[in-house]
C-alpha cells in the first residue's frame, strides 16, 4: 500500500486567540481545510508564517502545497494604492505564502490556492487584483453560495466538469492575469473563479471555498497529483 501524500497548509497567524482559559498568540486554521485533505485521502501539516528563506527546504518535505483562504492581500504587493474597503495588511504571511509558491512551482510540486491563496498565485505571478466587488459573500462571517462555470479543456474542467454550486466568501478577485497563468472557470457575473497553468506541474487556484462544502474533487486532484509525483508514493 502506498504513503499518503503529504500535503502542507498555510495557517493563519493571530493574536489574542481565545480557548478554555488562554488567550495567547496562535497559527490557527479551520479544520475544514486539513479535514478535505484527510478525506481526499492525504495527509495534512500545517505551515504557520516561518523566514521566507526557510520555504524552499519545506516544500523539499511536501508532497503537494495549498494556500488557504484569509485576510486581503496587501495591495503594494501588486503595485496599487489601499482602496478605504481593503482589509488590514498580514505582512508575515503575505511573504511567507509567496515564498511558499515560488518554491512550489520551482520544485514542480503541486499546488491549490483557495480564495486568498488564489489571489497571491496570482499576484506572485505579476497579476493584480480588484480591491473591491459586490455580491460575492452572504453576510459578514457567513459563507454565501454561487454557480461557477468551467472552461471546457481545462484541468478545473477535468475536475469539475459542469456549472456547480459553491461556497464562496470573497471581496476581491483577480484583475489582470499573471504571466503563464489563464482564466478557468468564471461567476456569471464574469469573475474569475479559478485559475491555472498550462503545460506545468499542478497549479490551481479557485476563489470558492471547498472545505466549506462536501465536494471533493478539487482537493482529491491535488491529493492525486501529488501521489503520483512524489517518491513516497507508488
Amino acid at each position: 500500500m502506498s504513503m499518503r501524500p503529504l500535503i502542507g497548509v498555510s495557517t493563519y497567524l493571530e493574536s489574542g486567540a481565545r480557548w478554555g482559559v488562554w488567550e495567547l498568540d496562535a497559527a490557527l486554521l479551520p479544520v475544514g481545510y486539513p479535514r478535505l485533505v484527510q478525506e481526499a485521502g492525504g495527509l495534512a501539516a500545517l505551515l504557520p508564517p516561518d523566514d521566507p528563506a526557510a520555504a524552499p527546504a519545506v516544500v523539499a518535505r511536501l508532497d503537494g502545497v495549498v494556500i488557504a483562504g484569509g485576510p486581503d492581500v496587501e495591495p503594494v504587493r501588486y503595485g496599487a494604492g489601499v482602496d478605504p474597503r481593503t482589509g488590514p495588511p498580514a505582512r508575515e504571511r503575505d511573504a511567507w505564502e509567496l515564498a511558499l509558491i515560488e518554491a512550489a512551482l520551482a520544485a514542480g510540486k503541486p499546488l491549490l490556492g483557495i480564495c486568498r491563496g488564489m489571489q497571491l498565485l496570482n499576484v506572485a505571478l505579476g497579476g493584480t487584483l480588484v480591491q473591491h466587488l459586490d455580491g460575492h459573500r452572504g453576510e459578514i462571517g457567513a459563507f454565501g453560495s454561487h454557480t461557477v462555470q468551467p472552461v471546457p479543456d481545462t484541468l478545473l474542467a477535468s475536475l469539475v466538469p459542469d456549472k456547480d454550486a459553491v461556497p464562496t466568501y470573497h471581496h476581491q478577485a483577480v484583475d489582470l492575469l499573471g504571466r503563464d497563468l489563464v482564466a478557468s472557470a468564471h461567476a456569471e457575473d464574469g469573475t474569475v473563479e479559478a485559475v491555472e497553468m498550462p503545460g506545468h506541474s499542478w497549479v490551481l487556484g479557485v476563489q470558492w471555498h471547498p472545505e466549506m462544502g462536501t465536494d471533493l474533487r478539487v482537493m482529491r486532484g491535488l491529493v492525486e497529483a501529488a501521489g503520483s509525483s512524489s517518491p513516497r508514493g507508488g
